[in-house]
């Protein structure tokens, strides 16, 4: 692989299948929907897509439950509309990362539907982790057609959508969901499942996707004989307050992070290098810190890795230094290629982050600005194109089963579909005159696309501007970022022949020498607070 790879310096956009595009009016996004886009996004600029799951599923965690890896769900499309998708996607000059799903399945998978029809101490039960609990006893005494007692869980792990990780199952046996109870997690020390895997690997690159997003790249596997955690009574607290920003990362986590995990990326390598086209894998690893992230992408694992200590830093000069100095450290040490993010479907909108209003605004538009002057790929998430803010659904609308499970606002916020057109609900998403999936806010109309588009000064004609700028530097200004001193408040680093200068203080102030090549806002006489600048 040579540093002219196109995901080294790419800009990624994130599609969330079921809140894009409609095509067919029954409110849910689908393939069509993203195909009929694609001119849109080939305006806004960006190198590739990565489209959420649109495999077989039965919905539960929005397509998260893979029921069959090899097929579209009816709700999305067809097997031709994906095959379409990728034709015109390519002709455009869009690459196309769809994303796997390998830590757990659907209960509906057939696997899994097995596994509850043969029993405990099946080989079908050996494809997942059932266990039974501390109480069990002997199946044989126990009196004919009575089940076991094993009613304590096998050990304290808790679900990351709230409560237990553990589900009991008719016969008395327990199995392992980090997620959600419809999404059993799969046994990753069974070679039938790595093998199953390697051959979804291959159906898809056979049908011409440029890459994966891999979810819970961090997880498969669990320390050996599933301890309990051992939690502190300070990590036990930070639990309870997490918000949407990611695991809390205390110091024994036997659910994340295994040292296993890195020989699945080898092989996954071997087959992805074994296509032509600079085939590709990012992964979702959230990580201890920046060295940790770094151990996924050595030069014979992972392309990629999501950074997400930029996303959870602080609007904070000082954080976003630390942040740069440790990523650009830690993937220097093993050859690899950083990542920036700000949004994803998974976290709050970063309008909304750094505080909502115009003030959240022009923070969002800035932090951008200067992540997209970074070494390496950006992921840009659909809708903060739009500026979007986090969307305070009510509470009868909500889907997501983070929130059902926890009873606190989950991540439908930040799913609510796209604005394209018009004045009212559902604003162009599809062709229908009815709210879609989660209904948009009626307020939306001077947001949508089309609004934007006729307006020089939105947030839809800034990342135009910015996603052009950056092609002009992106591939030719080097790896290499020095950090300057402007003042404790204001972020400033210089990347080849680009200057790029973030003030999150609450004064104006000077800039260095150079042409402006692009800002965040309006400039007086000097650099705004919330405000960010490229000079040349």
């Amino acid at each position: 692989m040579t540093d002219e790879a196109w995901w080294r310096h790419a800009v990624c956009y994130q599609v969330y299948v079921r809140s894009f595009a409609d095509s067919d009016g029954d409110g849910i996004g689908d393939l069509p929907g993203i195909t009929s886009r694609l001119p849109y996004l080939a305006e806004l600029g960006v190198d590739a897509v990565w489209i959420t799951p649109f495999y077989t599923s039965p919905q539960h965690d929005h397509g998260y439950d893979v029921a069959d890896y090899r097929d579209v769900d009816p709700l999305f499309g067809k097997l031709a509309d994906l095959d379409t998708l990728l034709e015109q996607a390519h002709a455009h000059g869009i690459r196309v990362i769809v994303d796997l799903v390998p830590n757990h399945t659907s209960e509906d998978h057939e696997w899994f539907r097995a596994a509850l029809a043969a029993g405990p101490g099946s080989p079908e039960r050996g494809r997942y982790l059932f266990r039974d609990g501390p109480d069990a006893v002997p199946a044989n005494t126990v009196p004919a057609n009575a089940v076991p007692p094993n009613t304590v869980p096998p050990n304290n792990w808790e679900s990351v959508f709230g409560g237990s990780a553990w589900a009991r199952v008719p016969d008395g046996q327990w199995y392992l969901h980090l997620f959600d109870a419809t999404q059993p997690d799969l046994d990753w020390r069974n070679p039938e499942v790595p093998a199953m895997f390697e051959d979804v690997l291959r159906f898809w690159l056979d049908r011409g996707v440029d890459g994966f997003r891999i979810d819970v790249a961090h997880g498969l596997f669990k320390e050996p004989g599933l301890p309990d955690q051992r939690l502190t009574d300070a990590e036990r607290e930070a639990n309870l307050a997490a918000d949407l920003l990611g695991p809390q990362h205390p110091e024994h986590e036997p659910m994340w992070d295994q040292p296993e995990v890195h020989d699945v990326y080898r092989a996954w390598r071997r087959i992805l290098d074994s296509y032509p086209d600079d085939r590709m894998a990012v992964g979702e690893a959230w990580t201890r810190d920046a060295a940790s992230l770094a151990r996924y992408v050595r030069p014979d694992e992972l392309h990629q890795s999501f950074n997400f200590h930029w996303l959870s830093a602080d609007w904070s000069a000082p954080q976003f230094a630390a942040v740069i100095t440790e990523t650009l450290a830690a993937v220097a040490l093993v050859g690899g290629s950083p990542t920036w993010v700000l949004s994803n479907h998974d976290v709050i909108r970063h309008v909304t982050r750094y505080g909502g209003g115009t003030v959240g605004l022009a923070r969002a538009r800035a932090a951008t600005m200067t992540m997209l002057a970074l070494p390496g790929s950006s992921y840009i998430y659909q809708g903060e194109e739009l500026g979007l803010e986090e969307v305070d659904v009510d509470r009868a609308h909500w889907q997501d089963p983070q929130a059902l499970t926890t009873g606190k606002p989950g991540r439908d916020g930040c799913r609510v579909p796209l604005p394209w057109s018009g004045d009212a609900p559902p604003f162009g998403f599809g062709p229908g005159s009815d709210q879609p999936w989660i209904p948009q806010p009626a307020g939306w109309s001077s947001l949508t696309a089309e609004a934007q588009a006729e307006d020089a000064e939105s947030t839809l004609a800034f990342y135009r501007r910015a996603l052009s700028a950056r092609r002009t530097f992106a591939t030719t200004a080097g790896d290499q970022v020095e950090l300057l001193d402007l003042g404790a408040k204001v972020l400033t680093f210089r990347r080849g022949p680009v200057t790029a200068v973030l003030n999150c203080g609450t004064t104006t102030v000077a800039m260095p020498d150079g042409t402006v090549l692009l800002a965040s806002g309006p400039l007086d006489d000097g650099l705004p607070p919330d405000t960010a600048a490229w000079l040349v």
